[in-house]
C-alpha cells in the first residue's frame, strides 16, 4: 500500500471519529436510555410474575374446590353417619353461671361441662379471683360408640335446658325420644354441685366397652400462692378405695398409678383448695397421674389426669350420680361429710402424729380462734399452753441431766483407775455408780422422745391449716408462707432468693439452746465431733425451713425461746448440792437389785471374762 492510501485511510478513520464523538449521547442521555430500559424489564418481569400467580391462583382454586368437593363429602357423610348426633356436631358455644355466696360455676354447652370455678370468697397471693380452673384447663367427658364411630363428648354442643337458677341440664336429643344428658345443680351445700349423666332410649344406638363409661378428667392445676416449690410439695392427686383407705399421688415429683379396685372419689388436691369428684355409688376401677412442672415461670403447677370406669348400661336408661366438691382444705369443713373421709387429703401426719393433730391441735386452736382475732398471739398462746403441758417433762430431763452432771466427778475418778482398753470395766463401774445412786442415765432422754411426737405434729400441722392463709403478723405478711425481709438479686442453692426473719431467728434461738445443753450434759465424754455436729443443726434449719410456712418457724422460735426460760428458771430453783447430798445418801442404802438388772450383770461378766480370756497369750509347747 503507497503512501496516498495510507493517508486516506487516516483521514477517513479520523473523520469517523470526529463524528462519533460530536453525535455521542450525554451521561444524562445514557442514564434516562438506561431507566427506560430497566422500565420495560420490569413492565416484562411483572406481567411474567402476574401470569405466574394466576395460573397459580387458578390451580389452586381448582384444588380448593376439590378439596371442598371432597370435605363436603365426608361431612355429608359424617353428618349422615352421625343420626340423631348430627345437629350436635357443629354449633355455638354458650355459657351458663350456677352461683352461691361461696362459689361460682361457669358450665359451657360445649361438652356439657364445667367450663371455669371460682372460689369467692378467697383470692391468690397477689390479690386476684381465685379460679381453681377455666377453660380448656380442664377437660371432663367420655367416649362412647355411634353407628361404628368413636365419639367424645367434650366435641358436642349440647342443647341447653335450664331447670331453674341453681340447675342447669345439658342434652342431645334424637326424634324417638332419645335422650343423653348432662345435669348439673347447686345444693344447700354451699361447696357440692351434684351432677347426672342419665340416658333414654340409647340402647341399640350407643355403647361402652364392659357397661361402663369411661371418663376422662384432666386438669393444669394453677398456682396460688407465693411460695411455688412448697404449694407444689404439697399438691397432687388423692383418691379413696370404696369402703377402704385413702391414697395419693403428690410430692416435687411425677408419678402415676392404676388403680384396680373401685373408688370413691378422686381429689386433684392444691396446697389449700380441692376439686374432688364423688360418685354416689362407686367407681370401678380408675387410673391417675400427676406430673409436676419444672418450669419455675409457668402459671400452672401440675398437669393432673384420672380416668374412672363408671357401672352404666344404655339398655338399661341407667344413671349415674356424682357430686363435685369445690372448696378449701378446712380440716372441719371436708370432715362434715360423713362416710367420705375428705379430712384425709389434709396432710396431718401418720398414726400418733395426725391423732394428735385432730383431737388436740386443731380443737384447741379453732377455739382460740373464737376468743383471739389475730392468729400470731393464737399461736403464741398455743405454745405457751403446750410447754406448760409438757413442763414436767422438760423439768424431769432437767433433774435427770442435773444428776448426772453432779456425779461427773465420781465418774471422772473411776475413769482414771481403770485405764481405756477397759472399756467393758469402765461401764459397769459406771453402771454400778449409777444404781446406787438411783440415777437412770436414760432418764433425761425418755422425756425428750414423749415430746417429739408434738414437735412433729406441729411441723404437719402448720403447712396445712387454711386458716394461717394469708394472715398477717408483725412483718410476716402471710403466715402461711415464707416471711421474707430481703429479696436476694440471686438465688442460693438450698436456700433460696430470700432472707426468712422468724427462720432466722429460730436458728438464733437454738444455736443459744444447743451451747446451754452443752454446758448442762458434760457428766460423760462426748463423741468426737458431736459437739461440732450439735451446733450444725440450726444452721441446716436455717436452710431447710427457709421456704416453710413463717407460722411453722415463728412457732419453733417460740418454743425454743420458752424452753430456754424454763430452763433458766428451773436452773435458778435447784441446788446441785442437795442433789449431791441425796445421791450420796442413796449410795449408803443396799442396793436392790431387780431381776432384769442382775441377767444384765451377769451378762456384763461374762463378757469381761470372755475378753479378758482373748487378752492372754497362748504358752509355748513343751
Amino acid at each position: 500500500m503507497d503512501r496516498n492510501s495510507i493517508t486516506g485511510l487516516l483521514l477517513i478513520f479520523g473523520i469517523l471519529a470526529l463524528f462519533w464523538w460530536m453525535n455521542k449521547p450525554s451521561d444524562e442521555e445514557m442514564a434516562e436510555r438506561k431507566r427506560q430500559l430497566d422500565s420495560i424489564n420490569r413492565v416484562e418481569q411483572l406481567r411474567a410474575e402476574e401470569a405466574a400467580k394466576t395460573k397459580e391462583v387458578e390451580e389452586s382454586k381448582e384444588v380448593a374446590a376439590e378439596e371442598i368437593e371432597k370435605q363436603t363429602a365426608r361431612d355429608s357423610a359424617r353428618l349422615q353417619a352421625a343420626g340423631i348426633l348430627a345437629p350436635y356436631i357443629r354449633g355455638k358455644q354458650e355459657f351458663t353461671t350456677l352461683e352461691n355466696e361461696e362459689i361460682k360455676v361457669t358450665l359451657s354447652n360445649l361438652g356439657g361441662r364445667i367450663y371455669s370455678v371460682e372460689l369467692k370468697q378467697y383470692e391468690t397471693h397477689d390479690g386476684k379471683p381465685l379460679i381453681l380452673f377455666e377453660g380448656d384447663n380442664n377437660r371432663y367427658g367420655f367416649n362412647f360408640t355411634y353407628n361404628t364411630n368413636i365419639y367424645n363428648t367434650n366435641d358436642l354442643y349440647f342443647d341447653v335446658k335450664k331447670a331453674g337458677s341453681n340447675s342447669v341440664t345439658f342434652e342431645i336429643t334424637g326424634p324417638n325420644r332419645e335422650r343423653l344428658a348432662m345435669s348439673y345443680s347447686l345444693t344447700d351445700d354451699v361447696h357440692m354441685v351434684e351432677h347426672h349423666i342419665d340416658s333414654r332410649n340409647l340402647g341399640n344406638k350407643f355403647a361402652t366397652p364392659r357397661n361402663a363409661i369411661d371418663l376422662e378428667w384432666t386438669q393444669e392445676m394453677p398456682a396460688q400462692e407465693k411460695g411455688r416449690q412448697f404449694e407444689q410439695q404439697y399438691s397432687g392427686i388423692y383418691y379413696k378405695f370404696f369402703q377402704d383407705e385413702v391414697d395419693d399421688i403428690s410430692g416435687t415429683g411425677s408419678d402415676s398409678e392404676d388403680l384396680r379396685t373401685p373408688l370413691k372419689w378422686i381429689a386433684f388436691k392444691d396446697q389449700f383448695f380441692s376439686s374432688i369428684l364423688i360418685s354416689d355409688d362407686k367407681l370401678s376401677s380408675g387410673f391417675a397421674e400427676s406430673t409436676a412442672l419444672e418450669d419455675e415461670n409457668s402459671p400452672f403447677l401440675r398437669f393432673n389426669k384420672a380416668e374412672a370406669a363408671i357401672p352404666f348400661d344404655f339398655e338399661q336408661n341407667d344413671d349415674a350420680a356424682m357430686r363435685f366438691f369445690f372448696g378449701p382444705n378446712h380440716f372441719y369443713t371436708l370432715n362434715s361429710y360423713e362416710g367420705l373421709d375428705l379430712h384425709e387429703i389434709l396432710p396431718l401426719g401418720w398414726g400418733i402424729f395426725g391423732w394428735i393433730n385432730r383431737y388436740v391441735v386443731i380443737p384447741v386452736f379453732n377455739f382460740l380462734d373464737g376468743f383471739i382475732g389475730s392468729y400470731g398471739i393464737i399461736i403464741l398462746v398455743l405454745t405457751i399452753m403446750i410447754k406448760v403441758v409438757l413442763f414436767p417433762l422438760t423439768y424431769k430431763s432437767y433433774m435427770s441431766t442435773a444428776k448426772m452432771r453432779v456425779l461427773k466427778p465420781q465418774i471422772d475418778e473411776i475413769n482414771e483407775k481403770i485405764p481405756k482398753d477397759k472399756a467393758m470395766e469402765r461401764q459397769q463401774a459406771t453402771m454400778a455408780l449409777y444404781r446406787k445412786a438411783g440415777v437412770n442415765p436414760m432418764g433425761g432422754c425418755l422425756p425428750m422422745l414423749l415430746q417429739m411426737p408434738i414437735l412433729i405434729a406441729m411441723f404437719r400441722f402448720f403447712p396445712s391449716s387454711i386458716e394461717l392463709r394469708q394472715e398477717s403478723f408483725l412483718w410476716a405478711t402471710d403466715l402461711s408462707t415464707y416471711d421474707s425481709i430481703v429479696d436476694l438479686p440471686f438465688n442460693i442453692p438450698f436456700y433460696g432468693d430470700h432472707v426468712s426473719l422468724f427462720t432466722l431467728l429460730m436458728a438464733v434461738t437454738n444455736i443459744f439452746y444447743t451451747r446451754i445443753n452443752q454446758e448442762m450434759t458434760q457428766s460423760s465424754a462426748q463423741m468426737p465431733g458431736m459437739k461440732g455436729m450439735m451446733y450444725m443443726m440450726p444452721v441446716m434449719f436455717l436452710f431447710f425451713f427457709n421456704q416453710y410456712a413463717s407460722g411453722l418457724s415463728y412457732y419453733y422460735f417460740v418454743s425454743t425461746l420458752i424452753t430456754i426460760g424454763q430452763t433458766v428458771l428451773i436452773r435458778q430453783f435447784v441446788d446441785e448440792k442437795a442433789i449431791l447430798a441425796k445421791l450420796k445418801a442413796n449410795q449408803k442404802k443396799p442396793a436392790k437389785k431387780s431381776k432384769f438388772q442382775a441377767r444384765l450383770e451377769e451378762m456384763q461378766k461374762q463378757q469381761a471374762q470372755v475378753q479378758k480370756g482373748k487378752g492372754k497369750k497362748p504358752g509355748k509347747k513343751k
